[in-house]
C-alpha cells in the first residue's frame, strides 16, 4: 500500500483540487489511484473543488469525504482561508466498495439501511468508513441547528451489516456557524447523504479515542424532560436554571456551542474511579428562547438518562492525545506490524481556537507520526504553522461528530479526536 497526502490552500476551487491531487500524487509516488479520501474548508467551492481532484486523478478512483473546517499534515496545521488536503492510497490487495444514499435528514436509520444494503456483500470487509452530513437544519437568529442523529445512522448500518466490522468515522462540518455541509460520495458531489467505504484486504485497523473531558462535581442529576435533541428539565428543574448555577451567570446562553460545559454519560461503573474512556459527551449546541431548554448535538439522551455536567480539560485533552496515540502507534510496532496509514477525524472544538489553547492538540498527534514516519489523515480549522518536511506526510480533518467503537459498540461522540491508523506486512530489521 502506498499513501500520499496533499495538501494547498488557494481562493480558486478549481486550482485548489488541482494542487491537492498533484501533490498528493508527488509524495506519495502514486502511479495508479485506487481511493481518495479528501476534504475542504467550507467555503470552498467544492464542486470545483471535486472537479480539480478529478482532472488530475482520473474518474476510476472513487473520492469520498466532504466539508471541513481544517486540515492537518506534517508540515501544516490549517483552519484558515481555504484549506483542502486529500490522501491518495495505491494497493493492489486492498479491497474496498464505496457507496453512498441520499435522504439523511428525512430518516438516518433508514439511511443507514439503505447504505449497509448496497455494500454489505460486496467484500469481506474490516472496516467501514462513513462520513455523512452532520447537519440536518441549520440554526436561524432564534433557534440552534438540528443535527442529524448518529445513533440511529449507526443503528439502521449495523441492522443490515455484519456485526464484527467497526464502523469509523465522522459527520462532517465546514464551518462554526453549522451551515450545510456537502459530502463527497465517490463519483459526485451531494447533500443530506451518508457515503461509506467497506474495506477488507491485506491489511489490520487499529483505533484509539481521544478524550478531553473531566466531570466538575462528581454529582449525577437525570433528566426529567426531553424531547430528542431538546432537554428541557433536569431533576425536575428548568435545565437552564441548573446551567446558570454551573457557570454562576447567564451568559453562555448566548453561546452557540456553549464553549466549556458539556453532557457526560458515564458508560462505566457509576461510583469507580474516574475513566475518561467509559465517558460519551454530548455537545451543547444553544438555549432555547424563554427558558424552554436546551439543544445538545445528539437526540440520544432520554428522560431518566443520569448524566454528570463535565468541563473540557485543555491539559487532560493534550495529554490523552499524546497518551493514545503513541500508545496505538508501539501496539501496532509491537505486533511486529508496520503502521501505513492514519486517519485523524478530530473535534472542530479541539483546536487552540475554539478551545482556549495555547497549543494545538494535533501537534502531539504530527509529533507521534513524524516519529514513526507514517501518513495520517484527518481534518479540522485554524491558524496555519509549518513543520520539518518527512519523507511520510501527514494529514488530519476536524470534524462536527466523531464515530468510532466505545466499550464494544461503535457510537457518535462528541468533543474527541478519533486515530484509525492501518497496519500492513511485518516489519523486517
Amino acid at each position: 500500500m502506498k499513501v500520499g497526502i496533499g495538501y494547498a490552500n488557494r481562493k480558486d476551487s478549481l486550482l485548489l483540487g488541482n494542487e491537492v491531487a498533484e501533490n498528493a500524487i508527488r509524495n506519495g509516488r502514486i502511479d495508479r489511484p485506487s481511493l481518495v479520501i479528501a476534504f475542504c474548508h467550507g467555503q470552498v467551492d467544492h464542486e470545483e473543488y471535486f472537479r480539480g481532484l478529478q482532472a488530475v486523478i482520473g474518474d476510476k478512483a472513487p473520492i469520498i469525504g466532504g466539508s471541513a473546517i481544517g486540515i492537518i499534515t506534517n508540515d501544516w496545521l490549517s483552519y484558515e482561508g481555504y484549506p483542502a488536503g486529500a490522501a491518495v492510497i495505491e494497493s493492489e490487495t486492498l479491497r474496498h466498495k464505496e457507496a453512498a444514499v441520499g435522504d439523511l435528514d428525512k430518516d438516518e436509520r433508514k439511511a443507514g439501511q439503505n447504505l449497509a444494503k448496497k455494500i454489505s456483500n460486496s467484500i469481506d470487509g474490516k472496516l467501514l468508513l462513513v462520513f455523512y452530513d452532520s447537519i440536518k437544519r441549520a440554526p436561524t437568529a432564534t433557534d440552534p441547528p438540528v443535527i442529524n442523529a448518529s445513533p440511529s445512522l449507526i443503528r439502521g448500518i449495523e441492522e443490515k451489516l455484519k456485526s464484527n466490522i467497526p464502523v469509523i468515522g465522522g459527520g462532517v462540518i465546514g464551518d462554526y456557524s453549522f451551515g450545510h455541509t456537502k459530502q463527497f460520495c465517490g463519483t459526485y458531489v451531494g447533500e443530506q447523504r451518508v457515503v461509506g467505504s467497506l474495506m477488507g484486504g491485506d491489511f489490520q485497523p487499529y483505533f484509539r479515542i481521544m478524550h478531553g473531558c473531566m466531570p466538575k462535581d462528581g454529582i449525577y442529576h437525570t433528566i426529567t424532560k426531553s424531547n430528542g435533541a431538546v432537554i428541557n428539565e433536569v431533576d425536575g428543574r428548568p435545565i437552564v436554571h441548573l446551567i446558570d448555577e454551573q457557570y454562576g451567570t447567564q451568559d453562555w446562553r448566548g453561546q452557540r456551542p456553549v464553549k466549556r460545559l458539556t453532557i457526560g454519560v458515564n458508560h462505566g461503573e457509576k461510583f469507580g474511579d474516574v475513566m475518561e474512556e467509559n465517558f460519551v459527551n454530548r455537545l451543547i449546541t444553544g438555549a432555547l428562547p424563554n427558558e424552554a431548554g436546551v439543544v445538545i448535538f445528539e437526540p440520544d439522551l432520554d428522560e431518566g438518562t443520569e448524566f454528570l455536567f463535565m468541563l473540557r480539560n485543555n491539559k487532560t485533552m493534550i495529554e490523552s492525545a499524546r497518551r493514545n496515540s503513541a500508545e496505538l502507534m508501539e501496539e501496532i510496532v509491537k505486533n511486529g506490524e508496520k503502521p501505513v496509514f492514519g486517519l485523524y477525524i478530530d473535534c472542530a472544538g479541539r483546536t487552540a481556537n475554539a478551545s482556549d489553547s495555547l497549543i494545538e492538540e494535533a501537534s502531539e498527534i504530527q509529533k507521534v507520526f513524524n516519529r514513526y514516519d507514517t501518513p495520517l489523515l484527518g481534518f479540522y480549522s485554524g491558524v496555519e504553522k509549518v513543520f520539518n518536511r518527512y519523507d511520510t506526510p501527514l494529514l488530519g480533518f476536524y470534524s462536527g461528530v466523531e464515530i468510532a467503537p466505545l466499550l464494544g459498540k461503535s457510537r457518535g461522540l462528541d468533543w474527541t479526536g478519533v486515530l484509525l491508523v492501518l497496519a500492513q506486512g511485518q516489519i523486517t530489521t
